[in-house]
């Protein structure tokens, strides 16, 4: 596919792909892109997961026509982007591949010291003329592996961006960007926000036309959005004035807890969504709780700790930095609630956290004492959001 008179892309685009890395629901399916630069000299920039491998070859024997590539750029090592580099090289075996130290460490550990013969390794900003065009690199370590480097054509102000910028879904799906950018970027890259802060700040000055990201679609005029959006989750700013219920129950009661709660945050003018963890894909819901200003974790007892689907989800919380939030508990259970010592044991480090409120306790079902106090409860987180 022709993006510009220099650009193609040779990109997989998967409707049926369901799950990504074995735990991402993707009902939007997934692309995996791919770059072709096509000058003086070519550079093929990536290449995708071996599934797609004899397809991706075809697209890019395609687009090359009757030419050789001069260069494969490796942006990331993530056998996503880089599974097919054996196959392409017995193809094009006089193709010089880039990449970094670090880089082509991970290549041999994949594939075996004899891979890529052939390479150039550049240093940060270090720049890669072919003919009309210059590439530039820049490295992006961390975000979300130690080798990733991001490249930035200079004449057309492109910035190839590895797996910064992306989403969730293939790039024709109808789905919001930015719902599945924030999912894509809290589950993948969310934890490294400071190595992404560092990133931002290598290309704040770069005149930036158009973001080629490996997954999702590419951006142009919503360049400046994308990259003010990845710049607020990176600080683990809340985008949302309001309140996240997330909810583990098993018969109910903690369930009936939580939606009084939402319909009384609702009947005060609050922003308020709520989750049922039993039934929603966690990382939808850990994307909801770091856009939320305010987290209410409405957890039943089990076995003496939290039901299993409230436990994963806090997990998932602090492994991705959580922090900066104001919370609230609503515990419940037959005999002997636990819940919420066991969250605030298992959000102890999460930096930032505020716990103005006081716990509310259900033994069995829920009752008017309790009824009173989830009514408390929302005139406070009203209160707390007002200020």
């Amino acid at each position: 596919m022709k993006i510009t008179d220099f650009l193609y892309q040779a990109s997989i685009n998967d409707p049926q792909l369901r799950l990504f890395e074995g735990q991402y629901p993707t009902e939007a399916g997934m692309s995996m892109n791919s770059y072709v630069l096509l000058d003086e000299k070519i550079a093929v920039l990536d290449t995708v997961d071996q599934a797609y491998q004899e397809v991706w070859l075809k697209k890019i024997q395609t687009i090359l026509a009757e030419r050789k590539p001069d260069y494969l750029i490796v942006h990331h090592m993530e056998p996503d982007h880089s599974a097919c580099i054996q196959a392409f090289l017995e193809r094009y075996p006089d193709t010089e591949v880039v990449g970094n130290v670090k880089t082509f460490a991970m290549m041999e550990a994949f594939f075996g010291e004899a891979i890529a013969p052939c390479r150039r390794i550049v240093k940060e900003g270090d720049q890669l003329p072919l003919g009309n065009h210059i590439l530039q690199f820049f490295f992006a370590p961390m975000v979300h592996w130690p080798e990733v480097m991001m490249s930035y054509e200079i004449k057309e102000q492109i910035l190839f961006s590895a797996d910064a910028f992306g989403r969730f879904g293939t790039q024709q799906a109808d789905v919001n960007w930015v719902e599945e950018a924030r999912r894509y970027y809290y589950g993948i890259v969310g934890k490294y926000g400071l190595p992404v802060q560092n990133c931002l700040k290598k290309v704040a000055d770069l005149p930036i036309q158009r973001i080629c990201p490996l997954h999702g679609p590419l951006l142009s005029e919503t360049c400046q959005q994308a990259i003010d959006r990845v710049a607020l989750w990176s600080r683990y700013q809340a985008e949302t004035s309001g309140v996240l219920i997330a909810c583990s129950s098993v018969y109910g009661h903690t369930l009936q807890a939580a939606q009084r709660l939402a319909e009384k945050l609702k009947e005060k003018n609050v922003l308020a969504e709520w989750v049922d963890l039993n039934r929603t894909d966690v990382s939808w819901a850990v994307a909801k709780a770091f856009q939320y200003s305010h987290l209410v974790c409405a957890s039943v007892t089990y076995n003496g700790d939290l039901f299993p689907s409230m436990r994963h989800f806090l997990y998932h919380l602090k492994d991705r930095n959580f922090q900066q939030r104001t919370v609230a508990v609503i515990e419940s259970g037959s005999w002997a609630p636990n819940a919420d010592n066991r969250i605030h044991a298992l959000l102890a480090d999460c930096p930032g956290l505020i716990w103005p409120f006081e716990k509310i306790q259900i033994i069995g079902a829920m009752k008017a004492p309790q009824q009173e106090a989830i009514d408390r409860l929302a005139e406070q987180l009203a209160q707390s959001l007002a200020q």
